[in-house]
């Protein structure tokens, strides 16, 4: 029975719905879990740190072949791990900048994926946050300090600001504590707004982040669906149970003997927006009725 290894930043237990897309994308490609393909899963409970051990483990392990999720640093751990074994990454940022693939269309090496277009997205959850808020002039902006993409994203929202005569306060965050200084920094500095980056990290702790935008009635929108069904007010990206559904297809590709040089870096086709308006009328915020008639999902 051949063996897929699942190598993610987050905890046993917290994408389980993305869990069981990659198991149905196997399925899809002829491979039952279970009983025609065996998965071996290794979690780093968000800390990245751990990921190049338990790539390491799965190349010792010699699996057929790396499924590496969770952030960028998943696809970089196992990339350097084995130069053999096929790997089929979630990719958010750019994997030819970051020397992942050399081509989009032709990857060239072990290494082949879904991209997550996670970065380019930020700017436009900001403008959909804006249709909600207006008058907001002060706008805050939580990326990890962990994350390899933050610099290059924050030079993109700080054009997007300045262009619209925007202040951006950008809080660096690594851990929950540092999540409690940021809202309580930007709640010292009257912002209006919050939009969040994309990130492993801040999907895992979503709860958290819920938690104080209510505390401090601030209107924020994440990259995840889940953040507006479990109190958050906006979302806007790519389907994650989408993209693991694909990633899974490609794994059952790669067992048939399909080698990643060859498959392309597949670009994400699903977009979901969703905005909660209870949450909205308890901030006492009004949603244009065009921008409800985009979304995917109005939770009421």
């Amino acid at each position: 029975m051949p063996v897929v290894g699942f190598l993610h930043s987050a905890a046993s237990g917290q994408i389980d719905d993305t869990v069981a897309a990659f198991r149905s994308g196997l399925k899809e490609g002829g491979f039952i879990p279970g009983q025609s393909v065996a998965i071996e899963y290794r979690w780093a409970d968000n800390h990245n740190g751990r990921l190049p051990a338990l790539a390491a483990d799965l190349v010792t392990r010699m699996v057929d072949v790396i499924a590496a999720g969770g952030g960028d640093r998943s696809a970089m751990a196992a990339k350097r791990e084995t130069s053999t074994i096929p790997i089929v990454a979630v990719i958010g940022g750019d994997p030819v900048a970051e020397g992942l693939v050399g081509s989009l269309a032709r990857p060239g090496g072990n290494l082949t994926g879904v991209s997550f277009l996670t970065a380019s997205l930020t700017v436009k959850r900001l403008e959909l946050l804006l249709e909600v808020v207006p008058r907001a002039k002060v706008i805050g902006f939580l990326v990890n300090t962990d994350n390899p993409q933050s610099q290059g994203v924050v030079e993109d929202m700080q054009q997007a600001a300045s262009a619209r005569a925007l202040t951006l306060h950008v809080a660096k965050v690594g851990t929950e504590a540092e999540a409690d200084e940021a809202f309580a920094t930007m709640d010292k500095l009257h912002a209006a707004a919050l939009v969040v980056q994309a990130d492993p990290y801040f999907n895992n702790i979503r709860g958290r982040l819920i938690s104080l935008a209510a505390r401090y009635s601030l209107p924020a929108t994440m990259e995840r669906r889940a953040f507006v069904a479990e109190g958050g007010l906006m979302s806007y990206g790519t389907s994650l149970p989408d993209v693991y559904r694909r990633v899974g297809a490609y794994c059952a590709r790669v067992l048939k003997g399909a080698k990643p040089a060859e498959l392309p870096i597949e670009q994400p086709t699903k977009f979901e927006l969703a905005i909660n308006l209870k949450i909205a009328n308890a901030l006492g915020l009004t949603v244009p009725p065009t921008l409800l008639a985009r979304a995917d999902e109005v939770i009421e």
